[in-house]
């Protein structure tokens, strides 16, 4: 296949395939590939799909083959006068013309719009990438910005750990006073109960006494304690019978709450009355 050939397209708008073996050839100059001509020119009347041209005569539609036999070129002019063959062949020469001037506007058109669009799609790209520099240089100050506030953060928390930390050692340290002053006075208390005079239980019915119970010792002074001026810690006791020369009218007795108290003459056993 000679580069000639090579330039023959069809020219139906949504075919544009390079041609080979047969071909539709109009009078208008326009040439369509077998399948798109046996159905166009199939139709009565016959237009031309290029130009709409109605094509109504008996030679202006012609189907002819593209790669002739050598027998078919020996034989086609022989027995033409030379001024026809030379007629023949400038109007197959001008229809070769036509054809590749047609084929270079429809190139130029194709460049022209291509280019157009390329140029618009240039400029919508350069304002879309000057968005994106300037989103770009919005987000890098946001970005420095962010940074010292960070580095603020950053400070601030050192600052917050390093109080807390002083915070933990200053509670380790009171914990620690705490626990000794709390074992200190956990072993006072237990020194002085180890000294205080155990308490007798004494036999009794619904609180009194069976009998003349032995008497408590007649220590009965109410001790001064140590959380305050007037707290005392009262125990109870139970009377017995006064003795024959003392009065009974009152069946209990109850100590004076002064300082001192002395014990009742009629009474085994006092209250005794204990500051805390």
């Amino acid at each position: 296949m000679s580069m000639c050939e090579d330039m023959l397209l069809c020219n139906y708008r949504k075919c544009r395939v390079k041609l080979s073996g047969y071909a539709w050839v109009t009078a208008c100059s326009h040439i369509f590939c077998d399948q798109h001509g046996s159905g166009e020119f199939s139709r009565s009347p016959a237009v031309c799909p290029a130009c709409n041209s109605a094509l109504s005569g008996k030679l202006d539609i012609v189907r002819t083959e593209l790669s002739p036999s050598e027998e078919y070129k020996a034989m086609v002019l022989a027995g033409l006068r030379p001024e026809i063959v030379l007629d023949i062949s400038s109007r197959a020469l001008a229809f070769w013309t036509y054809q590749v001037h047609q084929e270079r506007l429809y190139q130029e058109y194709t460049y022209s719009k291509a280019e157009g669009h390329l140029k618009q799609m240039e400029k919508v790209y350069t304002q879309q990438l000057q968005s994106k520099d300037m989103e770009l240089t919005s987000m890098k100050s946001e970005v420095s910005s962010l940074k010292k506030v960070l580095e603020e953060y950053k400070k601030k928390f050192s600052e917050l750990s390093e109080k807390l930390m002083e915070r933990n050692r200053q509670y380790q340290k009171l914990q620690g006073l705490y626990d000794s002053l709390r074992l200190r006075n956990i072993a006072v208390a237990n020194q002085e109960a180890a000294h205080e005079p155990p308490m007798i239980p004494q036999p009794a019915v619904f609180g009194f006494p069976l009998g003349n119970a032995p008497r408590f010792p007649g220590d009965t002074t109410p001790v001064r304690g140590r959380c305050g001026e007037g707290d005392f810690h009262f125990k109870p006791f139970f009377a017995t019978s006064p003795p024959a020369g003392e009065s009974g009218n009152s069946f209990f007795t109850f100590a004076s709450p002064s300082n001192e108290l002395e014990p009742h003459p009629g009474a085994s056993r006092a209250y005794k009355m204990k500051r805390m």
